[in-house]
């Protein structure tokens, strides 16, 4: 996860770092990247149109984990815990191989199916983003006045869902949400699982919708 805004002047080299990720090979098998554009930098004169309110809560979630009650970007998060080794490319961590397995399909119909076999205990929430790239922004106010950043794998759209288990696999069904902002080249899909009420995934799965 990346927490970022367009309005911050530190930020333009962890959205490229990010953005080259999307070359990487363990990409979606080894690391399901998310950027979550906050807005406590509009303020400075340019208003991020990917931000949202719920992304910063989400930040503010996050870093009280760490016991932090401030956050601040560009921020790296890796399962749950700041991460600060953004020169090297994620990969695998086979301890989370013992979770489970992951897996969505999308339908003729449109629905997806996600189902989670693992032998994890109690309730669990799936978490859906359609993700968005090939974006570029030609700032015109702010910290970045005068640049043209690039994004990728923009969360544009997110929903919950309560996962039904029967034995040892979960399963949710469920419809991708809708995105307002549409015109970008790539969208693709990240799902990951929690335990309810917590933000600490335990397997995530990912692809493109559309591009690449």
């Amino acid at each position: 996860e990346l927490y970022t805004s367009e309005g911050c002047s530190s930020c333009p080299p962890a959205e490229r770092w990010l953005g080259e990720l999307r070359t990487e090979p363990g990409l979606w098998r080894d690391f399901v990247p998310v950027a979550w554009h906050v807005d406590y930098w509009n303020r400075l004169g340019w208003p991020d149109r990917f931000s949202t309110k719920e992304f910063t809560a989400r930040q503010y979630e996050v870093a009280a984990a760490w016991r932090s009650d401030s956050v601040y970007t560009p921020c790296f998060v890796r399962d749950g815990e700041e991460w600060r080794g953004r020169k090297v490319v994620p990969t695998r961590d086979e301890s989370l191989a013992t979770m489970g397995e992951l897996s969505v399909v999308i339908g003729a119909d449109g629905r997806c199916r996600a189902e989670f076999a693992s032998a994890a205990k109690g309730a669990l929430t799936l978490h859906i983003a359609v993700l968005g790239g090939g974006f570029a922004s030609k700032v015109t106010a702010g910290e970045n006045r005068g640049e043209t950043l690039r994004q990728e794998f923009v969360a544009l759209a997110t929903v919950e869902h309560p996962l039904t288990a029967t034995g040892d696999v979960a399963r949710a069904e469920f419809a991708l949400p809708r995105a307002k902002i549409t015109d970008g080249e790539r969208r693709a899909l990240a799902v990951w699982v929690t335990r309810r009420g917590e933000l600490v995934p335990l397997q995530a799965t990912g692809g493109w919708l559309e591009g690449r």
